[in-house]
């Protein structure tokens, strides 16, 4: 079996029992197929179209249908027993044996159904349908409504492509938790969400050792301040983490949390009240066996260190909703990234799809909002006109809400309302994309010192005038895209922004477009497109294999580059 880890570190239960593995497959509606008899099988948590599900299926699958058979104890009854889902894409209803017990809207969240009521002593049947279509207008990322992948869209995910499992709980149990960081690091406070009441109990070791607890009489929702004998921060390359047990009656939860305040100060971004240049890499999320699912979690870890090795201290992830394993991989080096929502393949020239929208955004934020390693927000990514229609022009009020929302659910980190533009009336952050050479470039970042313009804003005219969303002088500044020069080494079709003739060619525009980020005061941070290739985008440091396509020489040399102290870190 595959990923058998537990999916979600921050929420654990000892009553953990995966169900990954073979399934029965088949495509096709629910209604037109016999659960119990379905012709194919799949390996989950992969998609059909991966070559880790055993099928390898890229034809457009609408819908589908996944069973498979798990055991109930009498023991079992006590309490309820819990089916949850990783993520499923796109719309998922569960049945348990012939019955439907739940459903679920939205490709990247994690979801439970109580089956309690639906299951018997011994052997039971669940069975997913699923309905999934990109080219309908839903969030799907870089989902490619095409039947083949081109430029930067890719290769479809549908259906379960996270960890399914089951979890027994009492019928009292804690539903959540959220920490909250207190200004002076000498506590944390725990709000935590039950179902029924009793006395809930709190305990924060650090390294092994007890530094903190605390109790209360709790009904719904109670707020637990957890006073610490030990202040570690989580930093750049620190993952300084804090294990909490949570004992609410017969149940206990496992999770941990990080010290840290992320915030901007004039144009500077701060990181527990210091500067810090935002050093990134863009990372799709992506992998040449799995698609949307890493084979293992060591993939994670490696990815990781990659980016670390080239002098980067964090990424954007780009397009998708990573799976929680990824973050607690991120929480526990120390690795800073933008949390973003997979808005692509919605449709913005009206506010028809904003109920949709929040309903999923907002599962994203609450689900991963105890991750320290998540320092912004970034609700929307280029939305300006229609990616399939140029002449539908997005609705400013739909990115002015994505906005308002997130702060709404997380006033503790920074929001860009949409990367790289248009930017609406409210965002924390004015940050850009420019996948112009260096020579341009220089003119941008001249306007930018000098001038406090950007003067990248004439790109976005007559509407970002009419919207007055030109770049005012004083918001934080942050380069969120550039680069994306193709190196092809397994395809020579291999599609990129520029394409370098030579190593050399790579190495002198790399070294200079990204000095010229680092060498101006007002700007806080870059992301570097991108960390590897994905499929025909050949655009990455490495291959999509995660081979080198650079000489250790180049490597070398962008890791020198990327560790310059930034002129905006100085004097801090």
């Amino acid at each position: 079996m595959y990923r058998n880890e537990h999916p979600n570190p921050q929420f654990m239960r000892r009553s953990f029992e995966c169900l990954n593995g073979l399934w029965d497959f088949q495509k096709g509606k629910y209604e037109n197929l016999n659960p119990s008899a379905l012709t194919g099988r799949i390996e989950v948590p992969f998609c059909p179209e991966s070559k880790l599900s055993g099928l390898g299926d890229t034809d457009f699958i609408t819908d589908c249908v996944y069973a498979r058979d798990f055991e109930v104890r009498e023991e079992d009854f006590n309490g309820r027993l819990f089916l949850h889902f990783g993520a499923v894409d796109y719309h998922a209803v569960i049945y348990i044996n012939g019955k439907r017990a739940g459903e679920h809207t939205g490709g990247y969240t994690a979801f439970k159904v109580d089956i309690t009521k639906f299951v018997k002593i011994g052997s039971n049947r669940v069975a997913v349908a699923v309905h999934d279509d990109v080219r309908e207008n839903i969030p799907s990322g870089k989902q490619s409504k095409k039947l083949q992948s081109y430029g930067c869209f890719y290769t479809r995910t549908t259906g379960i492509w996270q960890t399914v499992w089951l979890e027994r709980t009492p019928v009292n149990y804690v539903k959540s938790v959220k920490f909250y960081t207190a200004p002076d690091f000498k506590s944390v406070t725990a709000e935590i969400v039950t179902e029924g009441c009793g006395k809930l109990k709190a305990e924060a070791y650090f390294g092994g050792k007890l530094v903190g607890g605390a109790e209360s009489s709790a009904e719904y929702r109670c707020l637990l301040e957890i006073p610490l004998s030990e202040t570690h921060l989580w930093e750049i390359g620190k993952g300084n983490l804090y294990d909490v047990v949570i004992k609410f009656g017969d149940d206990e939860v496992r999770s941990y949390f990080g010290l840290r305040t992320a915030e901007y100060e004039g144009k500077k971004f701060l990181l527990n009240g210091k500067s810090v240049f935002q050093r990134l890499v863009l990372d799709q999320g992506y992998y040449e066996d799995g698609i949307y699912t890493a084979k293992d979690v060591k993939q994670f870890s490696d990815d990781i260190a990659l980016s670390l090795s080239l002098g980067f201290n964090g990424a954007r992830l780009h397009q998708k909703v990573f799976e929680q394993r990824f973050l607690y991989e991120c929480d526990k080096v120390g690795y800073i990234v933008w949390g973003e929502f997979p808005n692509w393949g919605m449709k913005f020239d009206c506010l028809d799809s904003l109920g949709v929208f929040v309903a999923q955004w907002s599962e994203v934020v609450e689900q991963y909002f105890n991750h320290p390693s998540i320092i912004t927000w970034c609700p929307l990514n280029e939305v300006w006109e229609d990616l399939d229609n140029e002449k539908l022009v997005r609705d400013v009020r739909f990115v002015e809400a994505a906005y308002h929302v997130t702060k709404t659910l997380d006033s503790t980190r920074p929001c860009v309302d949409t990367s790289g533009g248009y930017h609406g009336k409210y965002t924390d952050v004015f940050d850009f994309h420019n996948y112009h050479m260096s020579e341009k470039t220089l003119g941008f970042v001249n306007d930018i010192a000098q001038k406090d313009v950007l003067s990248m804003d004439k790109t976005y005219a007559p509407l970002a005038e009419r919207e007055s969303t030109v770049y005012n002088g004083e918001l934080p500044l942050n380069a969120s895209e550039y680069g994306g020069m193709s190196f092809p080494v397994e395809d020579s079709d291999g599609w990129g922004y520029h394409t370098a003739a030579s190593e050399d060619d790579f190495i002198k525009e790399y070294l200079t477009n990204t000095s010229l980020y680092l060498s101006c005061e007002k700007i806080s941070g870059f992301c570097y497109t991108q960390l590897y290739d994905v499929e025909q985008e050949q655009n990455g440091i490495y291959s999509y294999s995660r081979q080198r396509k650079f000489s250790d020489g180049v490597l070398k040399k962008i890791a020198e580059c990327n560790a310059q102290v930034a002129a905006i870190e100085q004097n801090s």
